[in-house]
């Protein structure tokens, strides 16, 4: 609903009729102008002042006998104006601080040496072209024409998939309740860094056992055997998790109040950084997704000189072109660059939504998912320098102290290898502040995504206190993360990490592409970017769009459900009822999508036939529709 205030004071009005058009005309012959696009948003303003007239109703640019007629409009939004980024670098730097994650750390230098080392580029490039990159690019473009958050969009897309929104919701719910809780071990690790010797470098501490050894290649007493541990992962498993004093996913224990408090403070700064929106959490972003960059630069320096370093690097990149033959390497691909990319997630819409209608998102899409990609194997040297050093100093293959995966990578074997670098404190410190900068962008991102989505979809509920509702919505993933914070809450970690996220979130991105490229149409689509950019994608786009990505994400997911993976965390073996519940946790939010389609059937009115055709048909934007009300003309 839109009214109309006139600049101007008159002596002589005008008849007050208007009809509605693509050019707005006043039923006196006075022309009103357009917006510029149909999608400014609501809370755009735009004056328009009409020609003027002669008594006969004629135009020109003279003054007539009769006087000087001159219409001022000017429009006006009851609803609050939608904000938007600061700079374009505040979107820039958010898009790739979401992107570039943990991951981008530990799994893809993992996977690409488990998968032929430079051979797995191949196929990884390949997903990306194919796959990953259009998936980014439909998300940001999709966002910025529409200007809605990932439950509210769907009304101008297809009805009927709104349910897509709430289980993006949910999944980004279960990611907060895990995702922060590694933060948390992150944050402890940076405080125990501070004392004058890093307590996971000797094995004289109240935690560690008898079959603790301290074993480098400078150490000749020492003996290392199948049952000896290193100080740095006894530290890990003993001192910060304490699983030892859980039996496994049936009895948790308590809650550890150490990482109760770490994961405390992570949540106090992520909702003083995004409890304003985007105009806060775009100025946080220029510390937490830039100095990530530096960090890894200063370790891929020092990595670079130690000895050893080049056994490392030939072991990552050295190609085995053989393992190209198996299924499991493009499957890994698959996997990697979607996950790393992160469509799906409601984030990209999210941001995207409070760009400029006429930015650039084409552009944007290309640079941002190309320094992920890049970032990804950056940090395979920075792991593989170091590795390299570790078995050069404990006389082992590159394989044998790259044995762990996930997490373990990070907090032991890497945090091992900079205690035994001279400087070593300084190394810690830095390196577990880069780790909690990388996912807490990945937080930001995930957060502001569920709130611009509500925010959205109950604006008159919730727009005017946004503040707490990011409390309460940060409250609710404290309280769902203390779970993790037990004795047993690593093995809680790696269940959510295995079945929460995955298979549902892939699953609701393929119905997302579906639905936008077969019942919203590629032409349509295309015709919204046109309308955004200048320019409509190429057939390149619109094949993949069509065909190439939903093979893609099918291909994914029927290969998690023909090899399930084997759920196992340092000696603790899943029994077969926590797949059960893995799969139920997993349902618990794709769920939401078939029971709003039944909802909304149930709701229509008409025939069978008809409340089908109208759940698939796109409502029109208000924004296309303004009225306008014309209070005085001169």
């Amino acid at each position: 609903m839109f009214f109309l205030s006139s600049l101007t004071t008159s002596t002589e009005r005008g008849p007050k009729s208007l009809t509605s058009g693509s050019g707005q005309q006043v039923s006196n012959g006075f022309t009103t102008s357009t917006p510029q696009s149909p999608k400014e948003g609501p809370g755009t303003a735009a004056c328009a002042v009409g020609t003027t007239t002669g008594p006969g109703g004629g135009t020109g640019s003279s003054v007539p006998l009769g006087g000087l007629r001159t219409l001022v409009v000017q429009q006006t939004s009851l609803d609050r104006p939608r904000e938007t980024w600061s700079k374009k670098m505040d979107f820039l730097l958010s898009v790739i601080g979401y992107a570039v994650d943990l991951g981008n750390v530990w799994r893809f230098p993992y996977i690409c040496y488990q998968n032929g080392g430079g051979a797995f580029l191949l196929p990884y490039l390949l997903m990306a072209v194919f796959g990953g990159v259009p998936l980014f690019y439909m998300e940001l473009a999709l966002g910025q024409f529409h200007r809605s958050g990932c439950i509210s969009i769907w009304k101008h897309i297809c009805p009927i998939f709104k349910g897509i929104g709430f289980a993006i919701c949910i999944i980004a719910l279960y990611i907060a309740f895990y995702y922060n809780t590694i933060m948390a071990w992150a944050l402890y690790y940076l405080i125990s860094s501070f004392h004058p010797t890093l307590p996971w470098t000797t094995c004289t501490n109240s935690w560690n056992t008898a079959n603790c050894n301290r074993y480098m290649s400078s150490d000749h007493n020492v003996s290392w055997s199948n049952s000896s541990t290193s100080p740095a992962e006894e530290f890990y498993t003993r001192q910060v998790l304490q699983v030892h004093l859980s039996p496994g996913l049936h009895q948790l224990g308590s809650v550890s109040w150490q990482l109760a408090l770490c994961l405390l403070f992570i949540f106090t700064i992520v909702y003083f950084s995004i409890w304003k929106g985007v105009k806060t959490s775009g100025k946080v972003v220029w510390v937490t997704a830039t100095f990530p960059y530096l960090v890894l630069l200063v370790l891929l320096i020092r990595g670079a000189t130690l000895p050893g370093a080049w056994r490392g690097v030939v072991f990552y990149l050295k190609p085995d072109w053989e393992k190209l033959l198996s299924t499991t390497v493009w499957i890994d691909a698959a996997a990697q660059i979607f996950f790393s990319l992160g469509p799906g997630f409601g984030v990209l819409l999210a941001f995207a939504s409070y760009n400029p209608f006429h930015n650039n998102c084409y552009k944007d899409a290309l640079v941002t998912s190309s320094v992920n990609c890049l970032t990804s194997f950056l940090s395979g040297f920075v792991i593989f320098t170091v590795l390299g050093y570790m078995a050069e100093m404990r006389q082992q293959s590159v394989d044998a102290v790259a044995k762990d995966a996930g997490p373990s990578l990070l907090f032991i074997i890497y945090a091992e290898a900079i205690a035994n670098m001279p400087a070593a404190t300084f190394f810690a410190i830095i390196f577990f502040l880069m780790i909690i900068m990388l996912g807490l962008d990945s937080t930001f991102a995930g957060l502001e995504g569920v709130i611009t989505a509500m925010l959205d979809e109950f604006p008159h509920v919730l727009a005017k206190r946004r503040e707490w509702f990011v409390f309460g919505l940060v409250c609710v993933c404290y309280l769902g993360a203390l779970s993790t914070l037990t004795y047993g809450g690593a093995f809680v970690v790696k269940l959510f990490e295995e079945y929460a996220t995955g298979p549902a979130v892939i699953t609701v991105v393929l119905l997302e592409v579906i639905a936008v490229s077969w019942f919203y149409g590629t032409n349509r689509f295309c015709n919204d970017v046109q309308l955004m950019l200048g320019f409509a994608p190429g057939c390149f786009w619109r094949v993949c769009w069509v065909a190439i990505c939903p093979c893609f994400l099918l291909f994914i997911i029927i290969s998690f459900l023909a090899f399930p993976p084997e759920v196992r965390l340092f000696h603790y073996q899943y029994p077969p009822w926590t797949t059960v519940l893995g799969y139920c946790i997993g349902v618990s939010s794709f769920i939401c999508v078939p029971a709003y389609m039944v909802y909304h059937l149930l709701n229509a009115k008409g025939t069978f036939k008809q409340r089908l055709l109208k759940s698939i048909t796109p409502e029109p934007s208000s924004d296309n529709h303004r009225d306008f009300i014309v209070t005085n003309a001169v």
